[in-house]
């Protein structure tokens, strides 16, 4: 049986495989990816439920692709939170664009563009805040 101290293992790998596991087995993280994927689908589906994709297309598109965007980090964030703990921050990021761009995308955004933009973009940026604390206590050495 080959060991630790034989070679075959790269430098680092079983402090690696440590870290997945506390990356891993904390339940915490994994429960902040179920509000972000539904912020990023209603963000999404917006323009449409909330009436103003004809009046603001440019603004709707952009919902559009931003949603999308979002449930894919939380899809990638559910499937390898190992490889996806970095983006955590983007999150945030993404927050505070959602919340801003509809004046800067749609210019003279209706009541119910901004009232959606700022409610979902805060809510993107309070998970994003939650999810890096979250990561960076599970990545802690003991």
């Amino acid at each position: 049986m080959q060991g630790r101290d034989d070679g075959t293992y790269p430098p680092g790998a079983f402090e690696t495989g440590g870290r997945r596991l506390r990356v891993l087995s904390g339940h915490d993280v994994a429960l902040v990816n179920g509000p972000v994927f539904l912020v990023g689908l209603f963000y999404a589906v917006s323009p449409w439920v909330l009436g103003f994709a004809g009046t603001h297309h440019d603004l709707a598109v952009h919902d559009l692709v931003v949603g999308c965007a979002v449930c894919l980090l939380a899809g990638g964030f559910t499937v390898a939170p190992e490889r996806m703990t970095g983006l955590s921050g983007a999150l945030g990021v993404t927050g505070l664009w959602m919340a801003v761009s509809p004046w800067v995308v749609g210019e003279v955004p209706g009541r119910a563009t901004a009232v959606a933009g700022v409610v979902l973009g805060v809510l993107a940026l309070v998970l994003g805040l939650v999810s890096t604390v979250l990561v960076r206590r599970a990545n802690r050495v003991p």
